[in-house]
């Protein structure tokens, strides 16, 4: 919650313990209230809530390009909340600042997604458009993940790039298919039929880091 405060969101109301308005920067909320720890409780999803909630606006969407010298992240129907708070949290971690999501992709402001990116959703932005077209402007190397491709451990990603993950259960689509300029895969040695999509990614940008 402190990030969130601390952070370019536009925050308009909080309520919170005493504690906790005490020590944090509870001026930049526009509304503030006192609350005792079992009213907190009662208001929010989280019974482990003893501190605070927020309403927070929502950022409007402008695309203005992707990066030319890094990585950006590309989904498409990625369907579970949290599998997408989870990559949002891994493109955090690795310095991931921009993801491209297609319609069908979870919502970022789904409660479930916000409370799985830990606060990452505060440095990553999401933008959600059609990937066909977005990927076939971008001008830029994608690679997609397949469960038939180069092996993610020996490809060298260079310096800039998509990184395209599919779908949990089907993939990449056939039509997104078309766009992918290199096809990735990540080497399985035991008998697990596919990787969740958070795991995969995981995989993926560490080695892009390590190759970049």
């Amino acid at each position: 919650m402190r990030e969130t405060l601390a952070s370019d969101y536009r925050v308009r109301m909080l309520v919170a313990t005493a504690d906790f308005l005490n020590s944090s920067r509870a001026a930049s909320a526009e509304e503030v209230y006192d609350v005792s720890e079992k009213e907190l409780t009662s208001l929010g999803a989280f019974e482990s809530n003893d501190a605070a909630l927020a309403v927070v606006g929502m950022k409007a969407q402008h695309l203005n390009g992707v990066p030319k010298d890094d990585f950006t992240l590309v989904l498409e129907d990625i369907r579970d909340p949290g599998n997408l708070g989870t990559i949002i949290r891994t493109a955090d971690w690795y310095g991931v600042k921009s993801i491209i999501a297609s319609p069908e992709t979870a919502d970022l402001y789904n409660p479930k997604t916000i409370n799985a990116t830990m606060g990452s959703f505060l440095r990553v932005a999401v933008h959600y458009i059609s990937l066909t077209e977005f990927i076939g402007r971008a001008a830029l190397p994608s690679y997609g993940t397949f469960l038939e491709g180069k092996d993610v451990h020996t490809i060298d990603f260079g310096r800039a790039g998509l990184i395209v993950i599919g779908n949990e259960s089907h993939g990449i689509s056939a039509q997104v298919e078309k766009t992918i300029t290199h096809r990735v895969t990540i080497p399985r040695r035991g008998g697990a039929e596919s990787l969740n999509a958070s795991v995969a990614t995981a995989i993926v940008l560490d080695n892009v880091r390590r190759s970049s």
